[in-house]
């Protein structure tokens, strides 16, 4: 893997970081939990370094893992991305956004004590709360680094003006948005700006929550619109559409994919969701495959930006989504 950095004066990180909320879906089974410790230390010790979690992923239990899954100086190997804000009833619904600065500082602290780390290297709101400014948010975040806590601030699925606002208070190292061959979205105006002001970009659900794996099976992510209905078979259609392709390299259509969103521009990193070791294998070897000219358009004629039919969340969480807008 080649290394990017995060922002003008971020961390350096693999081109492949490691998504771990996939790991925290569901009911709790202490199997998966052993499998997703060995998961996060096959990734670290394969040079996978860069750990994205989140305090609201099963309720916290995500960041316990990872703290089961650290050995001893792992902690100063790896880049820790931890997102605050999603608010999740007992049920595990999710009932809103809170970016308040009381909040995330109060997040924080119990981050920390579930990570067992004094530290985080990347914090960043989930979303963006429409009733506290960005920049409010962020200068709570900036505190944090002041005092030691946070290393650097990052956002989420926001759109160019608040990027903008927000890097105007603090230098942002990245922002986490979906991106894949299933949603181009960020290509209208978010990479442009990201690359303008030197802030990284780690895009997730690059293989679109399961579709572009060429083995879909159904899972936790068929509330989203193009898993449903006549959806579905729609786009699986375009996945198949990839096989020759996958097949003409020697690679599966899943690191087909990864190959692409990273051929999108150096500063982009691909976050994998991963509860297997075996996958952190998969995605290393797309890290190393290099795209031709005449692949990449290939790839781009097979699943046209504009094909895949529905969108990525229902439509009241499209609403709420800074970046759609």
């Amino acid at each position: 893997m080649d290394n990017r950095r995060l922002g003008q004066d971020g961390p350096l990180v693999p081109s492949i970081g490691l998504g771990c909320g996939p790991m925290s879906l569901g009911e709790l089974d202490p199997a998966r939990d052993r499998d997703s410790v060995a998961t996060i230390r096959a990734a670290v010790d394969a040079g996978v370094t860069l750990i994205d979690t989140g305090d609201f992923y099963g309720n916290g239990h995500n960041e316990w893992l990872i703290r089961q899954a650290l050995r001893a100086g792992d902690r100063d190997r790896v880049v820790i991305s931890d997102k605050f804000g999603g608010l999740r009833d007992p049920a595990g619904r999710f009932v809103g956004t809170d970016a308040r600065p009381a909040y995330l500082k109060s997040a924080l602290a119990y981050s920390l004590q579930r990570l067992g780390t004094d530290h985080v290297d990347i914090y960043r709101p989930a979303r963006l709360d429409p009733q506290v400014p960005i920049e409010d948010t962020v200068g709570a975040i900036a505190e944090m680094v002041q005092a030691g806590y946070v290393r650097h601030v990052g956002l989420s699925e926001v759109g160019p003006e608040t990027v903008r606002r927000a890097h105007a208070v603090h230098p942002i190292a990245d922002l986490q948005i979906e991106y894949s061959l299933f949603s181009r979205g960020p290509e209208r105006e978010i990479l442009a700006t990201c690359r303008e002001l030197g802030i990284g970009v780690t895009g997730y659900g690059v293989l679109a929550h399961g579709l572009l794996t060429g083995a879909y099976a159904a899972g936790k992510f068929d509330h989203s619109p193009r898993h449903q209905g006549d959806n579905l078979p729609a786009n699986l259609a375009l996945v198949e559409r990839l096989r020759p392709l996958a097949e003409q390299r020697g690679v599966t259509i899943a690191q087909l994919a990864i190959a692409w969103v990273l051929s999108r521009g150096d500063h982009i990193v691909a976050l994998v969701g991963a509860s297997r070791p075996d996958r952190i294998t998969e995605a290393l070897t797309a890290a190393g495959l290099a795209l031709t000219g005449a692949e990449l358009a290939a790839i781009e004629d097979a699943v046209p930006a504009d094909a895949v039919a529905g969108d990525r969340y229902p439509a009241p969480l499209m609403a709420s989504l800074d970046s759609e807008r």
